[in-house]
C-alpha cells in the first residue's frame, strides 16, 4: 500500500511537470516562426575552423576535462548548430556562469559564433526512428525534448546521444543552482533526486548514433612534441 501511494505521488507530480513542459514546448516552438529576415544567421564553417583554433584546444581533445570541478568537456560534433549558437549567445551574456567561455565568447561577433557552431556540429545527428530499449523513470519526461534517440527534437533542443555522463550531470545541477538561467531547465532540474540526474545522464551517454568530437589539426605539439 505505501509503494502504491509512493508511485501514485510520483506520477501526480510528474503530471504537472508534463502539462507545463508541454504548455512552454507549444510556446517555444510557436515563437520560432519569425520573418525571413529575422532568421538566425548561416554559418560558414570553412570561416569558423579558422576562427576555432582556441576552441580546438579544449573541444578537439578526447577525454579533455575542465579543471576546478572537474568534468568533461561536451562532445561537439553532430550537435544542433542553431544550439551552440544559443549556448554561446549565453556565455557571452553571462546567462551560462563559465569564466573562460565567457572570455571566449565575450570576443566573438554573431557571425563569428554562427561560423564556429556550424564548423563544430559538422553534419548533425538525424534521429534514428528506431527503439532504444525502455526510457527510466527519471528520463520520461527529459525524452519529450532531447528524444528517445537523444537527437532533440528541436533545433535548438541539444541532443544528448552519446554526450558525457558527468557533463550532463554537471549541467543539470547548474540549471537547479542558477549557473545556467533556462526556466524550464531550472523546473525539469528542479524536481530531480541526485540518483535521477544520474540515471538521465547514464541514459543519455549510453546512446547511438552519439555525438564525437571534432578532432584538432595534428601539429608537433599533440603528441608531446613529437616531431
Amino acid at each position: 500500500m505505501a509503494g502504491s501511494r509512493v508511485r501514485a505521488g510520483w506520477s501526480k507530480a510528474w503530471t504537472k511537470v508534463a502539462a507545463v513542459v508541454a504548455v512552454s514546448i507549444a510556446g517555444t516552438l510557436a515563437t520560432t516562426t519569425v520573418p525571413a529576415q529575422d532568421q538566425p544567421m548561416q554559418g560558414n564553417p570553412e570561416r569558423g575552423k579558422a576562427l576555432s583554433y582556441t576552441c580546438l584546444g579544449c573541444h578537439g581533445v578526447e577525454g579533455y576535462k575542465n579543471a576546478y570541478p572537474n568534468y568533461s568537456v561536451p562532445r561537439l560534433k553532430g550537435q544542433h548548430p542553431e544550439y551552440i549558437v544559443a549556448a554561446l549567445q549565453q556565455y557571452r551574456s553571462g546567462d551560462r556562469a563559465h569564466l573562460t567561455m565567457h572570455d571566449q565568447a565575450s570576443t566573438l561577433s554573431d557571425q563569428d559564433i554562427a561560423d564556429i557552431a556550424s564548423f563544430f556540429a559538422g553534419k548533425p545527428l538525424t534521429p534514428t526512428n528506431k527503439p532504444t530499449g525502455s526510457v527510466p523513470q527519471a528520463a520520461t519526461l527529459c525524452v519529450s525534448c532531447h528524444g528517445q534517440d537523444g537527437v532533440g527534437i528541436a533545433p535548438t533542443y541539444p541532443s544528448l546521444a552519446g554526450q558525457h555522463a558527468d557533463y550532463i550531470e554537471r549541467a543539470l545541477q547548474e540549471y537547479r543552482k542558477g549557473g545556467r538561467k533556462n526556466p524550464i531547465m531550472a523546473g525539469m532540474a528542479g524536481q530531480l533526486k541526485e540518483s535521477d540526474i544520474a540515471v538521465v545522464a547514464d541514459y543519455f551517454s549510453k546512446l547511438e548514433p552519439s555525438l564525437s568530437v571534432e578532432s584538432r589539426p595534428y601539429t608537433r605539439f599533440s603528441a608531446g612534441g613529437a616531431e
